[in-house]
C-alpha cells in the first residue's frame, strides 16, 4: 500500500473510533429538584425588593406572573445562596472575585456595584453568578473575609 493510502485509512479508522465512543457516552440524568416547605412561603419585604432591584419593569411579566419562577428563585434564595465570613484561608486565590462577575443588568440597566459590602442589603440577584453549576462554587467578596457559596439544585444520591 502506497502512504497516501494507509494515512487515509488510519485517519478514518481513528475518526470512526472517536464517533463510536461519543455515541456510548452516558448521558446525565436530571433530578428534579426538592424544595423544602421554606418556598411555600411568600416572598418576603427584602427578597421582593431584591427582585424588583434586579428586574424593574418587567418583574410581574417574567418572575411574579410565573410561579415555578418564584419557587426556583425563593429556593435559591432561601436555600442555596450562603454568605459566610471564612477567616485562615491558605489560598484563597483560587476563587473568583465578586469584581470579576458581570452584572446582571438585562433588565436594569441602571444596576451598579456595591461600592462597600453589608451582608444585610447584600443583593446576589445582581450578579451573574453560576446559580445553575452541576457543583457548589464559592466566590470571594474583595476586601473581605466574606465568601458566597452556592450550592447545587440537585445532589447525587
Amino acid at each position: 500500500m502506497t502512504p497516501r493510502i494507509l494515512l487515509a485509512l488510519l485517519f478514518g479508522f481513528v475518526m470512526f473510533t472517536q464517533n463510536g465512543t461519543a455515541q456510548t457516552q452516558k448521558k446525565q440524568s436530571t433530578q428534579l429538584v426538592k424544595f423544602g416547605k421554606n418556598v411555600d412561603a411568600p416572598l418576603t419585604a427584602k427578597e421582593m425588593s431584591m427582585l424588583k432591584e434586579v428586574y424593574q419593569d418587567k418583574l410581574d411579566e417574567y418572575v411574579i406572573n410565573r410561579p415555578r419562577k418564584v419557587k426556583n428563585l425563593k429556593h435559591l434564595l432561601r436555600n442555596r445562596i450562603v454568605i459566610k465570613e471564612i477567616h485562615n484561608i491558605k489560598d484563597d486565590n483560587k476563587y473568583t472575585l465578586l469584581s470579576k462577575v458581570e452584572l446582571f443588568d438585562h433588565y436594569n440597566k441602571d444596576l451598579k456595584r456595591d461600592e462597600v459590602f453589608d451582608k444585610a442589603t447584600f443583593n446576589p440577584l445582581k450578579y451573574n453568578l453560576e446559580f445553575f453549576r452541576m457543583g457548589s462554587i464559592i466566590y470571594k467578596i474583595d476586601g473581605t473575609n466574606y465568601f458566597i457559596i452556592i450550592k447545587p439544585q440537585t445532589y447525587k444520591k
